[in-house]
């Protein structure tokens, strides 16, 4: 009898947490998934081999194809050590933005990043429509580059 009401306690402890798993933080809107898809990140690696940073960017045409679709858009964050102050140097094969405009830690794609930080430095790049299926996003900042982002149009 005493085990059976040992059991008993057992069960219903165990039963009060049954309504919540770890499922219910998975949960994802359907641009958050777009943008998981479309998230690419690479290190920035300066001139002597050494990693100095991280620069990460979302094809917003991908995420939102009703809103952007008259030019190319990226969601860009990264940071990079020793970083100057000025707006990074972004190419979208070969060619630079047509806007590049700083947005601060909490804003309206914020949501779209896995990571957020008070180290990294966000914006959204606007670049003339490029009719390539593949293009190439580069990002170079000094003595320091990245390895080019590559994205294929449509792919969602």
């Amino acid at each position: 009898m005493k085990s059976f009401f040992l059991f008993f306690i057992f069960l219903i402890l165990l039963a009060g947490c049954s309504n919540k798993n770890a499922f219910k933080d998975f949960k994802m809107s359907k641009e958050q998934e777009l943008s998981v898809s479309s998230l690419q990140s690479s290190k920035v690696v300066s001139d002597k081999g050494e990693i100095s940073g991280v620069f990460s960017a979302i094809y917003l045409n991908d995420v939102y194809p009703e809103l952007y679709n008259d030019n190319d858009y990226f969601f860009v964050y990264m940071y990079v050590k020793k970083s100057p102050q000025h707006e990074p140097n972004l190419k979208l094969n070969s060619k630079p933005p047509v806007k590049l405009q700083e947005l601060p830690k909490d804003n309206k794609f914020s949501h779209l990043a896995l990571t957020k930080s008070d180290w990294n430095r966000y914006y959204i790049a606007t670049f003339s429509k490029d009719n390539n299926d593949s293009i190439s996003l580069v990002f170079e900042s000094g003595q320091s580059s990245s390895a080019v982002l590559k994205y294929q149009k449509g792919e969602q």
